[in-house]
């Protein structure tokens, strides 16, 4: 929960605001109407005390991010980014109006929800990471659900791109979901440690809790989670509707060792979908982007700490003598109307402007009909 309360919703031609959604470390979130088309939306709304350069650049990413990889249907989808009138960075994506973070605690996840949603999430990892990118922040609260029901990975705010890394890039974690490695600093974020991250998130939906509290419900300090993640000693679920093969899975994701993980997160989904075919469950499709989509455009810059927003074209204001000298410019060059001219057989041919040719007709067609009155009229008389 948020220990302040939301900033004021910035105004935004095109949207009329309805009410807060949340409030975070950088940004507040809150809930518009668009105008046209109408639609609800979730604006993420950058705080004005905290946009630095830093921030910037983290912004400029996630805005590049979700545009580039929002087509995934396991993607949360941003509409737009731009800077609103008092200064401040804003994103508009779609509204989801709820995500498992508000209940997982309170009721775990079925095994067959679990499997589904951990296949959908694993599928959309596997994309971002074939486009250079890594998430690094995996945990419930970053998995929302859409109106349909469909689960989608959202929040980008600290990805990293896979190719590139900095001496000053942040040591971001969410305690409880992050790899040991992460958690010693060792690194900021692979394909590794996302694995870990993915299977400590999946096993948090389906025990009610995350993977190194105390299974009585006691409460643990920080630093005593980050003592427990550092020996990752895995604790299986004990559940009767949770099979071993899925228990087996999740201990791999989590291994302490890197190396015995799965290496991708479609080695990830692979295990989960193997998991629904054995217990009965039609496997849920694996939605891996193309090669070819992959590779199209050019790569994210993440290092961006430009402000940027929607290039408005200039359009040059005239006077209204510039107008008419323009009107009758145009008049001038078109080709006068010809005089009448006689034809080789000595009809005289007129050239009649399209506008008299048609006011001719219809008074023509308007005699033809009233001869036509006349002569049913005089017939009725006899």
């Amino acid at each position: 929960m948020a220990s302040r309360l939301p900033s004021t919703p910035p105004v935004l031609s095109g949207f009329h605001y309805v009410r807060p959604l949340g409030a975070g470390g950088f940004a507040d979130v809150f809930l518009f109407e668009q105008n046209l088309p109408r639609r609800s939306v979730a604006v993420k709304v950058l705080l004005q005390s905290v946009v630095d350069a830093e921030v910037l650049r983290m912004f400029n990413a996630e805005a590049d991010v979700m545009a580039r990889l929002s087509s995934h249907p396991s993607i949360l989808t941003v509409y737009s980014a731009s800077i609103s009138a008092d200064g401040r960075p804003y994103l508009v994506m779609e509204y989801c109006p709820s995500g498992p973070a508000g209940r997982f605690r309170r009721t775990p996840f079925s095994t067959a929800d679990a499997l589904e949603v951990g296949v959908r999430i694993a599928s959309a990892l596997e994309t971002a990471h074939r486009a250079g990118v890594l998430h690094r922040d995996i945990k419930p609260s970053n998995i929302l659900h859409t109106a349909y029901g469909t689960a989608v990975l959202s929040d980008f705010g600290i990805a990293s791109s896979l190719s590139h890394s900095s001496a000053a890039e942040l040591f971001a974690m969410s305690v409880p979901w992050s790899a040991p490695e992460v958690i010693e600093e060792r690194t900021t974020g692979t394909v590794s440690s996302e694995v870990w991250g993915f299977g400590a998130t999946l096993y948090s939906l389906l025990a009610g809790r995350t993977p190194f509290e105390p299974a009585n419900g006691d409460k643990v300090t920080t630093e005593q989670l980050r003592q427990r993640i550092r020996r990752a000693k895995y604790t299986p679920i004990v559940r009767a509707d949770v099979p071993a093969s899925l228990n087996s899975a999740l201990a791999q994701m989590m291994s302490l060792d890197p190396r015995k993980r799965p290496q991708t997160m479609k080695d990830c989904a692979e295990l989960l979908r193997a998991v629904q075919a054995e217990i009965g469950l039609t496997p849920t499709a694996l939605e891996v982007a193309v090669d070819a989509w992959a590779f199209a455009g050019a790569p994210i810059d993440f290092d961006n700490t430009l402000l940027r927003q929607p290039i408005v074209a200039p359009v040059l204001a005239e006077d209204s003598r510039s107008r008419a000298r323009a009107r009758a410019k145009a008049r001038a060059a078109r080709p006068r109307e010809a005089a009448a001219q006689p034809s080789d057989d000595g009809t005289t041919i007129a050239r009649v402007k399209p506008s008299h040719l048609w006011l001719k007709l219809s008074a023509a067609a308007a005699v033809g009909v009233a001869a036509a009155v006349a002569i049913m009229a005089a017939l009725r008389a006899l």
